[in-house]
């Protein structure tokens, strides 16, 4: 190893810390459903770091609906907030969010849009289908200090089979195999580090529950 990198070493650490305190963004009002996020952030020559992720999430969805019925679930992420400075260091932004959520078993998806939300950057949020997920996009960046509401998720359904139950769950089960995902950007001396993060939800809960009649 160069003495060089002995030396940012240190350094580089102390940006892994202020970028874990980045993601442990704090939620600013409470939700119909806590989501905790196991993560994991993958700094630039230090290990992997892991921590955990306090979310929320409000769902709005009929109680029960007929077979073959048309339907529509809204999920709804509660405010954040990403500090601005840790221990005296910049936080310069957070970007390239992802949420993940399975397309739900029982039903049909027939449409996705996502909409509302506030404090997101410069880019629009988008949604695309991919992999038997739904996945939410928003590019950021997302300033250190400012407090963000990610957009709603609206679903659009038609219900399967009578006595079965259309559930919403938020997707990932592992680090390689994460439901959120995204960057933070933290200054470190004569560089910025960008740390991608990946984070599955432990344990997942069901976000809404549809019983088909």
């Amino acid at each position: 190893m160069s003495v060089l990198s002995r030396r940012l070493r240190p350094l580089v650490a102390v940006g892994v810390g202020l970028a874990l305190a980045v993601l442990h963004v704090s939620p600013v009002a409470a939700a119909d459903t806590d989501v905790n996020f196991a993560c994991q952030a993958r700094p630039p020559i230090v290990s992997p770091q892991t921590f955990d992720l306090a979310a929320g999430v409000d769902a709005v969805a009929p109680a029960s609906v007929a077979a073959g019925a048309s339907f529509t679930v809204e999920l709804a992420p509660t405010p954040l907030t990403v500090p601005s400075s840790v221990n005296g260091y910049t936080v310069r932004q957070i970007k390239d969010l992802q949420l993940s959520v399975p397309v739900p078993a029982n039903a049909t998806l027939t449409g996705q849009q996502v909409s509302g939300g506030s404090g997101l950057g410069s880019a629009p949020p988008t949604v695309h289908v991919a992999n038997g997920r739904v996945v939410v996009t928003v590019p950021g960046p997302i300033d250190g200090g400012n407090t963000f509401t990610p957009p709603m998720l609206t679903l659009t359904m038609t219900a399967g089979a009578a006595g079965t139950t259309v559930e919403t769950m938020v997707a990932g089960s592992s680090y390689g195999d994460p439901g959120l995902t995204f960057t933070a950007r933290v200054p470190i001396l004569f560089f910025v580090a960008d740390v991608p993060t990946s984070c599955y939800p432990s344990p997942s809960p069901v976000l809404s529950s549809t019983a088909v009649l």
